[in-house]
C-alpha cells in the first residue's frame, strides 16, 4: 500500500492521433479526483512509440482538454520542476533506470530477430517469451558474455525484456475493483527497451516517470489492467514498494448498441462524434467530427462524461463542473462498462443551453447568422436576444438557432407545401387582405393586445380560428409552426409583418378546388 502523501495524478495520453472521447473522460477523472483532494495533475506525453507518432496530435490534445476546462498544474506547455514531460526527452534518464535493472539481474538482453520470434510462435502453439522459453531464445541469460559483448560491440539490434519468475502469486490494489489477483507465470518477458530508438516502452516510461513525479494515484482505462501486475513487479524490482502508487482502472466506454468498446466507427455509423475537436487527419485528409464543431456546450460534454461510468449516489445529473469536483469519489465508480448513449449526450447540451441568458446566445448566434449571409449588425442586440429567447426551449445545439430563428431575420424564400394545400383556400388571399387592415388598424402591437383585437376580430367574421390563424403563420414564417404568433409579430413589428402577409398574398397558391367561402363554417 503506498504512504498517505499528496494527491499527484497524471494523464498520459499518447501522439498517435486524435484524442479519444474515452480518453478524455480518463483525463477528467483524474482531474475531478485531484482537484477534490487538494491536489495537483500533470499532463505528460507518452511518445516512446516513434513509429506512430502524427504531427499535430500532441497540440491537439492540449487543445482539446483546455476546452473542456481540464487544467495542469505540470505539463508540456505548463512547465514545471518534474520535467521535461515528453518521454522522447527523457532517454537519458531510462537509460540510466534500464542499467540498474539489468546491474540487478531482473533484467536482460535479448537478440532474437523478428523472423526468429516469428518463427517461434510458429513452431510453439501460444508462445510466450518467458521463463519457459527464454533459455532456447538468442539472448544474454542463453549466452556467453563474450557472445553478448561481441553482438553488442557490433552494433546488433537489441531489446531489453523484463525478467519475469513465475509461480508467483502478484496482487494488484486497485480502488474500484478491490485486490485482483494474478499468477505471475501467465506473464511474459515484456520488452522495455529497444535498442533502434534509444526508447523505453510504455511499461518502463510510465513507472520511471511516475515514480520521479511522485505520482499517487495513477487512474487509467481498464485496458491497462492487464498490464498492473507486471507494472507491481516494476515497482519491487526497483525497490519502490513503499512510493507505488494506488491504481484506479475505469471503466470501458461501450457501444450505444451491441457489444464491445466505444470506437470511431460506431460514431460515424450512428451519427455523432467520438472526438473532442473536429480532427483532420494530416496522413489521408480525412475530417472527422469534433464535439466542439459539432455545437456542443463544453460544460456539457463535461457533464456528460463524468455520468459514464459514475454517479454521485443520487438521482441529480446537472452538475457543473465544481459540484462535479465536490461530489466525485471512486465509491460510486462502476466495474462494468458504460453504455455510450450519444441521446443523452444531445439532452446535456439541451439542458445547458436553457441555462444560458439569450445575451449569450445572441453573442453565440452572430456568427451563424453572418455565414448564413445576414448583417447581425442590421438588427439590434436587443431583437437578437429576443429572437433567441423565443425559440431557444426547441434547440439541442447553438445552430438549431439558425433552423428554428431564420424567419425572424429574412423573408420566407419558400412556402410548406403542406401547410399550403391544408390551409391556403382560394378564398384566404381576400382574408388576408382583410387581416392586413385589422393590423394597421391596431392601437397596440403589444402581444396580448393585438391577439385580443385580431381574435375578437375572426370571431366576428365568424371565420375559422385555426385556418386563419395558420394561414397568417405560414405567410409570416413560412410554415405553419414556431413560437406564439403574437409574440412574433411585436417583435417584428407592423411594416415586416404586413409586408410578409402581402408577399404571402401574392405568391402562395391554393391547391386544387376549394370549398366556397361561407360566413358561419368556413372550410378550406
Amino acid at each position: 500500500m503506498a504512504q498517505q502523501r499528496k494527491v499527484r495524478v497524471r494523464f498520459a495520453p499518447s501522439p498517435t492521433g486524435p484524442l479519444h472521447i474515452g480518453g478524455v473522460r480518463t483525463a477528467l477523472f483524474n482531474y475531478l479526483f485531484a482537484r477534490q483532494n487538494g491536489g495537483e495533475m500533470i499532463l505528460r506525453i507518452e511518445d516512446t512509440d516513434s513509429q506512430r507518432f502524427v504531427p499535430g496530435a500532441e497540440d491537439y490534445i492540449n487543445e482539446a482538454l483546455a476546452w473542456l476546462g481540464i487544467k495542469f498544474d505540470e505539463g508540456v506547455r505548463e512547465g514545471g520542476p518534474n520535467g521535461p514531460y515528453r518521454q522522447s526527452e527523457r532517454r537519458d534518464i531510462y537509460a540510466k533506470y534500464v542499467s540498474q535493472l539489468l546491474d540487478a539481474e531482473k533484467a536482460y538482453i535479448a537478440f532474437d530477430t523478428p523472423a526468429e520470434l516469428e518463427a517461434a510462435r510458429a513452431a510453439t502453439p501460444n508462445f510466450q517469451y518467458d521463463a519457459t522459453t527464454r533459455m532456447s531464445m538468442r539472448n544474454s541469460l542463453s549466452m556467453s558474455a563474450e557472445q553478448v559483448k561481441e553482438l553488442l560491440d557490433a552494433g546488433t539490434p537489441y531489446v531489453v525484456r523484463f525478467k519475469v519468475e513465475p509461480g508467483r502469486m502478484v496482487n494488484v490494489n486497485d480502488l474500484i475493483r478491490g485486490t485482483v489477483t494474478i499468477n505471475s507465470s501467465v506473464l511474459d518477458d515484456k520488452v522495455l527497451y529497444k535498442s533502434a530508438d534509444n526508447l523505453p516502452t510504455y511499461h518502463l516510461a510510465n513507472i520511471v516517470d511516475d515514480h520521479l513525479m511522485d505520482i499517487s494515484h495513477v487512474i487509467r482505462g481498464e485496458e491497462w489492467l492487464p498490464s498492473a501486475p507486471l507494472h507491481v513487479l516494476l515497482y519491487e524490482a526497483f525497490g519502490w514498494n513503499d512510493t507505488a502508487p494506488e491504481f484506479v482502472h475505469l471503466p470501458l466506454l461501450l457501444k450505444p448498441d451491441g457489444k464491445g468498446k466505444l470506437s470511431k466507427r460506431d460514431g460515424d455509423r450512428l451519427g455523432f462524434p467520438v472526438f473532442p475537436l473536429e480532427w483532420h487527419d494530416p496522413a489521408s485528409g480525412a475530417v472527422s467530427a469534433g464535439y466542439r464543431e459539432s455545437g456542443y456546450l463544453p460544460e456539457a460534454v463535461v457533464n456528460f462524461l463524468a455520468l459514464l461510468g459514475w454517479n454521485p449516489g443520487d438521482d441529480k445529473e446537472i452538475m457543473d463542473m465544481n459540484e462535479l469536483i465536490a461530489r466525485f469519489s471512486f465509491d460510486h465508480c462502476s466495474k462494468s462498462g458504460a453504455k455510450f448513449d450519444f441521446e443523452k449526450g444531445k439532452w446535456f447540451n439541451h439542458k445547458y443551453l436553457q441555462e444560458k441568458s439569450d445575451a449569450e446566445l445572441a453573442k453565440l448566434f452572430k456568427p451563424i447568422l453572418e455565414a448564413n449571409g445576414i448583417d447581425s449588425a442590421a438588427f439590434s442586440d436587443n431583437y437578437i436576444e429576443k429572437a433567441v429567447g423565443m425559440v431557444k426551449g426547441r434547440i439541442n445545439f447553438v445552430s438549431d438557432l439558425w433552423t428554428n430563428a431564420a424567419f425572424f431575420f429574412r423573408d420566407p424564400e419558400t412556402y410548406d407545401p403542406k401547410a399550403v394545400k391544408k390551409r391556403w383556400s382560394e378564398e384566404m388571399p381576400r382574408i388576408m387582405a382583410e387581416l392586413t387592415e385589422q393590423l394597421r388598424a391596431l392601437k397596440s402591437w403589444k402581444s396580448a393586445d393585438a391577439e385580443a383585437d385580431i381574435l375578437a376580430w375572426i370571431a366576428d367574421k365568424g371565420y375559422h380560428l385555426g385556418n386563419v390563424m395558420n394561414a397568417f403563420r405560414l405567410c409570416v414564417v413560412g410554415e405553419c409552426k414556431g413560437p406564439h404568433m403574437f409574440d412574433i409579430t411585436e417583435l417584428m413589428g407592423a411594416e415586416k409583418t404586413i409586408s410578409r402577409i402581402e408577399k404571402g398574398i401574392r405568391e402562395i397558391k391554393a391547391h386544387g378546388k376549394k370549398p366556397v367561402f361561407r360566413h358561419k363554417d368556413y372550410i378550406v
